[in-house]
Order: C-alpha cells, then structure tokens, then sequence
C-alpha cells in the first residue's frame, strides 16, 4: 500500500504483484447481519418486490483504513495522476439483497454508490428492476457518503436531513464516516471485498463478477472513480455509469462536479475493464455532458436517450406531488431502455459480447450545447424508442423557465390534443400498428429488453385516439 508523501502514483492499469494482486488496494472488513433496532431503508417511492422474487435483504458493516488522494495531474482525456495523503478509520453500511436460493444467483454482484441528493436512495435498484431480482443478480446498496451516514443538507433539499446514526442510534450508533474525501477509497475497499467475500455477507453465494452502479451525484463520483481509482485499485469488473455531467466529483469531497476546468472529462481509455455510460437529454444539455462525449472504444459505450430526463415520472411513482412541481415532469422510456442498457453491459462484462453502439443525439449547436429537435419537438438520434419515434407527447429533458431546481432534473412531458393524434395516426388501430412496429425495432436493436414487451404493449393499447 502506497503511504503519505509517497511519490505521485501515475493511475495506469495496475501491475500485478508476485502473488496475483493488485499492486494497491484494501479490502473492507465485513461485521453482521446487523440485527439491533431497524433497518434504514434507501429513500424509495416504488415497492422493492423482495418476496415476490425470492429475495432476502440483510444489513452489514464494512469497516477499514482508507485514504483521501489530491490530483498530480487531472488532464480532461481522464489519465489521472494522484497521490495519496491522509489515512483515517471508517464504519459504513452496507444493505445486500440477493437470491433466498443459491441456485438462482447468476454470479454477478451489483454494487450501488448510493446517492444522497435528497437523502440517501438507491435509485439504480429502482431503474434496474425487475431485472435485477428475476436474471438472479446479487445486490449490494453502500452507504458511501458521509450525509447517508451522519446526515446534513441534501444537495437538493433545504433543510437539515437525518442520517443513519441519529436515526436510528440503537443500530448505526458506531458508523464513523470520516468525510467524503475517503469515500472513494471505501467503495474501492468494499468492492474488492466482495470479490473474495468473508463470513456471511453474501450468504455463501460466490461471485464470479463485481461490477459498480451509481445514478446522479453518485455517477459524478464514479466518474472520478474511474479515472482516478479504478487503475489502482482493480476493485471492479464494470462500471455502469448512470447520469453523469459534464465532469467528475472532486477528489476533495465536495458533493458537486470538480471545477469548471475540467469540464470535458472523459473517461480514460487505457482501462482494463468495461465502463457504460447512460445519458438522458438533461444531462447532455442541461447538465454539460456534451462537452465530455468521446467516442466508443472497445472497453467505453455510451447510450444517450432520446425523450428522457434526469429524473422522471417512473421514478417518483404516486409521491410526484411531493415534488412540487407545477407542470407534467417526463414520463419517458428510460427504465425499460436502462434495464436493456445494463443486460447488455453485464453481457460484456461476463461474456465479452459488445454492447450496441447508437448514435448520438443530435445537435443543433455545439456552443451552446442544443438539441435537434423534430416538429413535435422530441430529440433526433440517440436510442430510439416508440414513445419518440410514435410519440403522444413532447418528452424534454428541460422543464420550463422558473422551475424549481429540483423540479428541472425533471424535465417535462406536453401530451398532444386528441386532433394532434387523430391526426397523426387516424384511430387506435393505425396507433397500435406504428407503435407495435416501432417497439419490434428497438427490441431487435437491444434498446429495450423482449420481456418488457408485453406490459409496453398493454399501454400502448390505453391511449385513445379519436372517438
């Protein structure tokens, strides 16, 4: 392990020590299950299925030394140079749901960097099932972030929010967080842990892949995460990178993108795993990731998808009047197109089948960044999906002027009056047809999963065109 005031450490893919391991790199220590007081639940407004699937939840400890690093050199083609500094002590949770029986594990072990813009949630368990329960992944939620654990201001809220230890003191009342500037190690240590897993922390399942997910500011930190720790540590096989801007998280803890000179930040291409990146048209634009697109290779993929937003209507679920929002947000395709996005990410990682490579949406300026629409204002390019390509509806990834922040990672969705659609499709039956077609394209393209066909389809047929 490299140690304060080593030399700066050049983040290139690491070298193999003699005895097979990453030449640096930690690995947690597992405590549990947990079973004083109760479980904190990531924030969540869609039911988790657990039962249903035959899944069982349990809540473990992970606990070690970590370090914080400064920055050598950040260049913007992400080939990082940092150098360790300070070490210091942490306890976290972490929440693992997984298959009740062995049998139906499929080897891989997801990993969550659980966002905490709004208190902490996990919205890539919400995005990505049910594909998760019914394909037998194992799941591991981690409460990497000091605001999960000690509480504070949310990045989007105004007000002071709980965290674990006052919640619940009973159960989480010896977590020690030691500040955000470590979390990027303790996710590193946690991932390679799980890898060679300890004790009962996935219940005797024994994967053969560990791949990281994070959604929002947690996509902001795996972008620096992958840039910057990955090479060192080899903590993962994959990184599926949901919603990041045009920037990574600093290295200096702070909750939002590292400074403006970085903007452009791509993810450096001498890794030796698979990194997916999952784009909505908010952040293309409104969040500045154009400024970081790079072409795929044979280790990058990205998806922008038309007709998406930040945060959508999927995710929200009955609690969208919590939101305060004062117009419809998007209710865009981006859960089923982020299931079909992460079967095939995990197809690549297990595998080595290459994902799909769309283009990417287009634009009709670079600077400013701004998307080409067509007449019914929904983006060109891109992942296409019917609710695009046979539209009901106007589906943005910008809402309207003077909206909340909060409410503008939620775009907006303008339905068509019934002369627009009798217009356009003349009756249910010419609707159904040119839908059904539509969905068959991007089911054959992998842009959504077969087995969401049927309830796409069983929507399609409630929309009323005509008399």
């Amino acid at each position: 392990m490299f140690l304060a005031g080593a030399t700066a450490i050049d983040a290139t893919p690491a070298a193999a020590a003699p005895d097979g391991r990453v030449a640096y790199g930690a690995a947690a220590l597992f405590s549990g299950p947990i079973t004083t007081g109760h479980v904190i639940e990531p924030l969540s407004a869609l039911p988790s299925g657990l039962a249903a699937h035959g899944y069982v939840e349990q809540e473990f400890f992970a606990s070690g030394t970590a370090r914080a690093f400064r920055a050598v050199s950040a260049p913007r083609d992400g080939r990082w140079r940092v150098d360790p500094t300070t070490s210091a002590f942490y306890r976290t949770r972490i929440l693992v749901r997984r298959p009740a029986d062995p049998a139906r594990f499929n080897g891989t072990v997801v990993v969550e960097w659980m966002n905490v813009s709004l208190g902490e949630s996990a919205p890539e368990w919400d995005y990505l099932n049910p594909e998760l329960m019914d394909d037998g992944y194992a799941y591991v939620a981690v409460s990497a972030q000091a605001e999960g654990v000690d509480g504070g201001t949310p990045l989007l809220g105004s007000s002071v929010a709980s965290g674990l230890v006052e919640s619940e003191p009973a159960r989480y009342g010896t977590l020690v967080h030691p500040g955000d500037r470590y979390a990027l190690d303790m996710f590193a240590q946690i991932g390679r842990a799980l890898r060679r897993p300890r004790g009962p922390v996935l219940g005797g399942l024994h994967p053969a892949h560990v791949v990281a997910v994070g959604e929002s500011q947690a996509a902001f930190n795996l972008t620096t995460f992958a840039d910057a720790l990955q090479p060192l540590t080899g903590a993962f096989d994959g990184i599926f990178i949901h919603s990041r801007a045009g920037s990574g998280a600093s290295l200096a803890g702070s909750p939002l993108p590292s400074t403006p000179s970085l903007q452009g930040l791509r993810i450096r291409t001498d890794l030796d795993v698979d990194v997916f990146m999952f784009e909505t048209q908010t952040d293309l634009i409104e969040l500045g990731y154009a400024a970081a697109r790079q072409p795929d290779t044979d280790r990058i993929r990205t998806w922008e998808v038309a007709g998406t937003a930040h945060a959508d209507a999927y995710l929200v679920g009955a609690a969208v009047g919590f939101l305060g929002c004062t117009t419809p947000i998007n209710d865009g395709p981006q859960h089923v197109v982020a299931e079909a996005a992460f079967f095939a990410f995990t197809r690549w990682v297990v595998d080595g089948t290459p994902p799909p490579s769309p283009p990417p949406l287009r634009l009709a300026t670079v600077a400013p960044p701004a998307l080409l629409l067509d007449a019914h204002g929904n983006g060109l390019g891109g992942v296409r999906t019917p609710a695009v390509d046979v539209p009901t509806s106007t589906l943005s990834g910008a809402a309207p002027p003077g909206t909340s922040e909060i409410c503008s990672l939620f775009g907006s969705t303008s339905p068509f009056s019934p002369a627009e659609l009798a217009r356009l499709y003349g009756d249910q039956q010419g609707y159904l047809a040119a839908y059904t077609a539509s969905l068959d394209r991007a089911i054959e393209r992998g842009y959504i999963l077969r087995a969401d066909r049927a309830g796409l389809l069983a929507a399609a047929r409630r929309v009323r065109i005509g008399a």
